[in-house]
């Protein structure tokens, strides 16, 4: 049930703010889960992982302060333009070919053995699911208006519909196939970085999302990403180093 209020709030969200704002956040999940598995589930929090919740949180708060302040398409015909722009076109087929090569000739080989293709293969993949995710929302709004728009909204929405559905299916494939030959808290680290990433730069071309956004604004946006990474890289790979704020008082024993 919480899985699916997450979701439908992911949903709602990438229909009223801009990309480059809720994909970044939605790592927030990560330490509020730590904070809460520590006070609810007894799970044991170290210091890393309270330093990488802190950072997670100051990431965050400076990405909204910079992120874009409006919405670079809010309607339908906006939303077909974008998606017949020859360079957004030329993306994907970069990313498909990418993607075909990654699935059908490097990970049987090389899967189980280099955690970067099964990221890769999700993370490509989240340059479907996203812009997707936002389309629909925007064709969503004119399905049920009584306009010659109406009736391409709809199809533009189920179009969106069934490229959403498969990428979310090839992507869980593939994140189980990680997961078995993979540490869960490495890979859980690393996929945000490059998911959160690709996502970004394909709704950078496809929303254009960054046009209207200053040098200050740019820069501090990417401090934020990059303090939300460390904080959840701290959180998730070093949860099982033991160490203490009471290991620093401890003396240090020298013996000749």
């Amino acid at each position: 049930l919480t899985v699916a209020l997450g979701q439908i709030g992911n949903f709602l969200a990438y229909t009223a703010v801009p990309t480059v704002l809720v994909t970044p956040l939605g790592a927030l999940g990560v330490p509020f889960g730590s904070i809460l598995a520590s006070y609810l589930l007894k799970e044991k929090l170290n210091i890393l992982g309270k330093l990488g919740c802190l950072l997670s949180c100051a990431g965050s708060v400076v990405l909204i302060i910079h992120s874009p302040k409006s919405e670079s398409v809010t309607t339908q015909a906006e939303l077909e333009e974008k998606l017949t722009n020859p360079v957004f076109v030329g993306y994907l087929c970069i990313v498909l070919l990418m993607l075909l090569l990654l699935i059908f000739w490097i990970a049987p080989a090389h899967g189980p053995t280099n955690i970067m293709v099964y990221i890769s293969i999700c993370s490509l993949l989240g340059s479907f699911t996203v812009p997707s995710t936002k389309g629909i929302g925007l064709a969503a709004q004119d399905i049920f208006h009584n306009n010659p728009s109406s009736q391409r909204a709809l199809y533009l929405c189920l179009v969106l519909l069934a490229v959403l559905g498969c990428s979310i299916i090839i992507q869980f494939r593939y994140i189980n196939k990680a997961l078995e030959c993979f540490d869960s808290s490495v890979f859980g680290a690393i996929y945000y970085v490059v998911f959160t990433t690709l996502v970004l730069l394909a709704s950078a071309i496809l929303f254009r999302e960054w046009s209207n956004v200053g040098v200050v604004d740019f820069l501090g946006m990417a401090c934020g990403f990059i303090t939300v990474s460390i904080g959840i890289v701290l959180i998730q790979v070093f949860k099982e180093f033991n160490f203490n704020i009471g290991d620093l008082n401890k003396p240090n024993m020298k013996t000749d």
